[in-house]
Order: C-alpha cells, then sequence, then structure tokens
C-alpha cells in the first residue's frame, strides 16, 4: 500500500512539474502592431522629449537625461492610455526608484548586492504602492552604477519626469483620439 501511495505522489509531482513547464509555451497570440498615426505620434513624442532634455543638459551643463527616461517616452506616446503610462506612476515610479538607487549606494555603495537589493526593493515597493512604471526599474542600476548623489534625484530624476509627462500631456492631447491623461 505505500508503494502505491508514493508512485500515486510521484505521478502528482511529475503532473505538476509538467504543468508548470507548460505554462512558460504561452498561450495567447501577441498583439497586432500600432497603425501609423499612433507609431508617428509616438516617434515625434520621443524625439522631442530627448531632444528638450538634451538640450536642457548642452545648455546648463547639468545632466537632465537618463536610460530610463527613454522607456518611460515609448509608455507615454505609444501606450498613454495604460495604468503605468499615467502620470502618477512615471513621477512617483522615478521618484521611488530613484530615491531607492540613492539610499542604497549611500549605505553600501556599488556592488552585486547593492544593485540586486536596489532593483528589488524598487519592484516590492512600487508593486505595494500601486505606483508602478516599469522603465523606472532600472534606476537604482544607472544610480548605483554612476556613483551619484542625492541631486540626482531633483535633476534628472524629477525634472525629466515631468518634461516627459507635460509634453505627454501637449502632444497626445493634440490628437482627437486620445485624451491623456486618464487619471493623476
Amino acid at each position: 500500500m505505500a508503494d502505491f501511495v508514493r508512485l500515486q505522489e510521484k505521478g502528482e509531482k511529475a503532473n505538476s512539474f509538467k504543468a508548470y513547464i507548460n505554462k512558460m509555451r504561452g498561450g495567447g497570440h501577441a498583439p497586432s502592431r500600432t497603425n501609423f498615426a499612433d507609431a508617428l505620434t509616438g516617434a515625434v513624442g520621443g524625439l522631442v522629449c530627448i531632444f528638450v532634455l538634451l538640450w536642457l543638459t548642452n545648455y546648463t551643463g547639468t545632466p537632465w537625461l537618463m536610460a530610463s527616461l527613454g522607456g518611460s517616452c515609448v509608455l507615454v506616446f505609444v501606450v498613454w492610455n495604460a495604468p503605468l503610462s499615467q502620470p502618477r506612476n512615471i513621477i512617483g515610479g522615478h521618484f521611488i526608484s530613484a530615491f531607492i538607487g540613492l539610499s542604497i549606494y549611500s549605505l553600501l555603495g556599488t556592488s552585486i548586492v547593492s544593485i540586486s537589493i536596489g532593483v528589488g526593493l524598487t519592484i516590492f515597493l512600487m508593486a505595494i504602492t500601486g505606483i508602478i512604471h516599469p522603465p523606472a526599474g532600472a534606476n537604482p542600476i544607472i544610480i548605483i552604477l554612476g556613483g551619484y548623489g542625492w541631486s540626482y534625484l531633483v535633476m534628472p530624476v524629477l525634472l525629466g519626469a515631468l518634461i516627459i509627462v507635460f509634453f505627454g500631456i501637449v502632444i497626445n492631447n493634440l490628437r482627437e483620439t486620445r485624451q491623456y491623461p486618464s487619471f493623476w
């Protein structure tokens, strides 16, 4: 009887492992491409935002741009109506992640452990607060590897996020079919 129970348990484990592996196959279809007008709006919006941030960097001699802001432009101008693209998520997500990156860097310096903790803690706090913005997940990596100080929180992080939201409002609402933001 014990052998039968053991075999049955072994079979159940094999089935649950097979079910686990089958999840990795996916099952849906990739979303269709966006239309030409939306793609063009996305390109123009990203171009304008990055141009302005780089122009301000050159004009002031202070960095106004960081890599994760490029990802924010994709969300704001291509999927403007998604929850992750809304001002609260862009500004709050960048703030949370940069604050964590700066805190971890101040406490632990630059290491594999500090970067990993920074990203993990960023994901946790964005998820628990409901202020999720995926491009901001890169901020602890950028900050810790770059060795930036606390002024980085204001410029480029907050001011860069605000500029993207500003142009998101202006450019997206030029289109009759768009309303941005969906919520604050």
